[in-house]
């Protein structure tokens, strides 16, 4: 039996995969949350990860506050870059394989044309910059690992831009939405459910892959197909990001090119607008009960 880790269990990634792998008979799986597995405890995660001896780890924990990073770099670098590596020496010690969850964030935004998995990285917040020199950490110490980066994840789980948009719509009768940032979301469904066919493909290729839904959005036509399909009295206005300052800078252009995952792994790559029906469904259905 196939012995399984993934980290980051209570997060929206983690959360999908451990409705997907609820009732899998074959695979014993370990969900383990920031309190089972504290990736800013460097000196426990060898140890603890040698508990569960996995086969394969999916590395799907991180430090996601991209704005909160700004100021606490040493934890977001701890967590993003340091516990990755422990992550990946462990692996490569013991022989285990691991999947790795990345961000577009490694880009600088520039581009004018979907990113490949060559394109170069210069990421421009801190978050970014940790999630890279976790990626390099993982190449160095685990080079047959599998990194995955993605976009714009949401899920019916944990916090993101799909369900503070459903709340700020109920609420208000207008609110401004950035359209100067393009790019493709993720339903964390979507991607997991990518993630165990690749886990289970017969031929382990490893390497930097890119998903993400398929489709050219800014998060104002994002906000306004969740309005539409809500059926929100709510108006929805453009603005610049210039016109709503974060503390951290965001890539202008974040669309990834999946060719590399499509034809390696044969895998299946909806496109935006379904996956946004998808989630929605299931969690409207979710608070229905």
């Amino acid at each position: 039996m196939v012995r399984i880790v993934i980290t980051g269990a209570t997060g929206q990634l983690g959360s999908e995969l451990q409705m997907l792998l609820r009732n899998v008979g074959e695979k014993e799986c370990f969900f383990l949350d920031r309190k089972q597995l504290p990736l800013d405890q460097i000196h426990l995660i060898q140890d603890i990860l040698a508990m569960y001896q996995p086969d394969l780890i999916i590395h799907a924990g991180a430090y996601t506050a991209v704005d909160k990073a700004e100021s606490e770099p040493e934890m977001a670098n701890l967590v993003n870059h340091v516990a990755s590596e422990e992550i990946a020496q462990y692996c490569r010690i013991h022989g285990a394989k691991l999947i790795a969850i990345s961000t577009d964030y490694v880009f600088d935004g520039t581009s004018a044309v979907p990113l490949a998995e060559d394109a170069p990285t210069a990421p421009i917040n801190v978050y970014g910059q940790t999630k890279l020199a976790g990626e390099q950490a993982i190449q160095k110490w685990c080079p047959e690992a599998i990194i995955i980066r993605t976009s714009w994840v949401y899920s019916a789980y944990g916090n993101n831009f799909v369900k503070t948009m459903c709340r700020l719509m109920a609420q208000r009768d207008e609110i401004n939405v950035i359209d100067d940032q393009v790019g493709s979301p993720t339903y964390a469904k979507d991607l997991a459910v990518a993630i165990l066919k690749i886990a289970d493909a017969a031929d382990w290729k490893s390497g930097i892959y890119h998903y993400s839904n398929e489709g050219k959005i800014s998060w104002y036509d994002f906000a306004v197909a969740i309005r539409d399909f809500r059926s929100f009295d709510c108006q929805v206005k453009p603005i610049p990001s210039t016109a709503y300052p974060t503390a951290a800078q965001r890539p202008k252009y974040s669309l990834l090119d999946k060719t590399k995952i499509k034809s390696t792994f044969d895998v299946a790559v909806p496109n935006w607008k379904l996956s946004l029906t998808n989630m929605l469904a299931a969690y409207l259905s979710a608070e229905d009960e």
